[in-house]
């Protein structure tokens, strides 16, 4: 299976990485602490720069980036608006 990266809620839904960055950087972010439920997650600052690295490099690598709620592939910097600005 390819890598990739599902959103929802403005944040991190789920993943399929096989690379050791994306790894490492999602095991960062998962450190840091999250909720059950991507709807009541609610990003830190430090979280969203994990989240806006590994989407940089994920997409560097070809990995794909959807929006769970409709389906739709995002570029780089949709998902990073789409991260950053969520809740504004």
């Amino acid at each position: 299976m390819a890598d990739s990266i599902r959103l929802k809620w403005g944040t991190l839904k789920g993943w399929n990485l096989n690379d050791e960055i994306s790894q490492q950087l999602l095991q960062k972010y998962l450190e840091l602490g999250t909720s059950m439920s991507c709807m009541h997650q609610d990003d830190t600052d430090e979280q969203k720069q994990i989240l806006c690295d590994l989407i940089g490099h994920h997409t560097e690598i070809g990995g794909t980036i959807t929006n769970d709620w409709d389906g739709n592939d995002y570029t780089k910097d949709e998902a990073i608006d789409y991260l950053m600005n969520y809740r504004k």
